[in-house]
């Protein structure tokens, strides 16, 4: 329910609860799995579209209630929560696995495979490209772990194309000597870690397990670069770094940087901006709705007979008869009110498209940028090396011109 990392948050469903807000609720099933010994009482999904799919509240809940079918989890308690955040839209839902008549946890056998398989079900019926799903081998080899993201973040750049550049140095290299020099052109450096094998050092000191990025295991990388007892330790690469990195170079990283923030925040506060307005439109959409809802529920209440007619009613079944209607018109009251949410949602998530279109390319030209100083970064410390061998080098020919004499 947080909306200062989501740009909105509607509960869109709660059923099953005696609870009237979502807090209450999951109060509610820790109090009732007490009397039980299961300790993992609630069970919650994601549900998140292609990004550029279109996706209406009705494709959510049937999903939700495939879902529920699948896992056996029909008639339990449950909460359906919308988010949107950087222009995409997705569900999360949660069920009490707790049976309230039984006291028992309700068994979700195999509960990930029936997930993937109503998860390529989905993809085919919307005629989705799916992508890792029907095969392990076509995932994405640049996915990162939530360490390795919040690492990049540190340092303003994205994780992915740190991964990729690391990959692109592994597939062109064939030993340890070119993967190293690979490395070194793009500012990375190859050093030994304490406890991790081979690790890579950036040019501002982030340590990078080599292993993870490039999703192989110890002995294969142990296979092409040996055991890595030749190549200097962190600290001493860190130093070597140190020493070797120009106040030149910096200064245009960290203007680098200072541009990307300075246009970054331009964009947040449009964003923010954005949001205001989003969410102060849906609030006045909802209040005449609202009122709508109220005023059509008294007016129906109203036109239920009571007394002595209202029993009479109940006797020949035109009571029941009048309830269904009623009913049949509350529902056909809450279908146009959400499509008229819904296409006010479709018109604010155009417009937040274009500015998340912003966002992406200007993250991918800070990340070109950045690639191109990490380069140069590479190319300034191996022209040092060369520059401090050169008085050794001299003098070698001198004395090879000394004894030719």
């Amino acid at each position: 329910m947080r909306v200062d990392d989501n740009e909105h948050v509607r509960v869109h469903e709660m059923r099953g609860f005696i609870a009237e807000d979502l807090k209450g609720a999951f109060k509610e099933t820790e109090a009732i799995s007490r009397g039980t010994k299961c300790s993992q009482y609630l069970f919650s999904l994601s549900l998140s579209p292609p990004e550029n799919e279109r996706v209406p509240p009705e494709v959510f809940e049937q999903t939700i209630d495939r879902i529920e079918e699948r896992l056996g989890l029909q008639g339990q308690p449950r909460v359906i929560v919308f988010h949107e955040k950087e222009g995409r839209r997705h569900a999360h839902c949660a069920w009490s696995r707790i049976d309230a008549e039984t006291m028992t946890a309700r068994p979700l056998p195999f509960f990930k495979t029936k997930l993937m398989g109503v998860s390529r079900d989905l993809y085919l019926e919307h005629g989705w490209k799916p992508r890792g799903i029907a095969n392990s081998a076509e995932r994405n080899p640049t996915n990162f772990t939530l360490a390795e993201w919040q690492q990049a973040k540190r340092q303003g750049v994205d994780p992915r194309w740190i991964k990729q550049t690391f990959q692109e140095c592994w597939n062109t290299s064939d030993n340890g000597k070119a993967f190293a020099g690979a490395l070194e052109e793009r500012g990375f450096f190859l050093a030994k870690g304490d406890r991790r094998g081979h690790v890579v050092v950036d040019h501002m000191g982030e340590v990078h397990a080599l292993t993870r990025a490039l999703n192989l295991k110890t002995k294969d990388v142990r296979d092409r670069l040996g055991h890595g007892d030749k190549l200097p330790t962190v600290e001493a690469t860190k130093k070597r770094i140190g020493e070797r990195m120009t106040p030149a170079i910096r200064r245009h990283v960290e203007e680098a940087r200072t541009k990307f923030q300075q246009r970054s925040a331009t964009l947040g506060h449009h964003k923010m901006e954005m949001t205001h307005l989003h969410r102060e439109s849906r609030t006045k959409l909802e209040q005449p709705l609202s009122l709508e809802w109220q005023t059509e529920t008294r007016e129906r209440a109203a036109r239920l007979p009571k007394g002595v007619r209202g029993l009479w009613h109940r006797i020949t079944r035109r009571y029941q008869e009048m309830r269904a209607a009623h009913e049949k018109e509350a529902q056909r009251t809450q279908e146009r009110h959400g499509a008229e949410r819904q296409a006010l949602i479709e018109k604010q998530l155009g417009q937040r498209a274009v500015l998340q279109t912003q966002f992406k390319d200007l993250r991918t030209r800070q990340a070109a940028q950045l690639r191109e100083l990490r380069e140069d970064v590479g190319r300034y410390l191996k022209f040092s090396q060369g520059r401090e061998n050169a008085p050794a080098l001299q003098q070698g020919a001198g004395m090879t011109l000394k004894l030719g004499r």
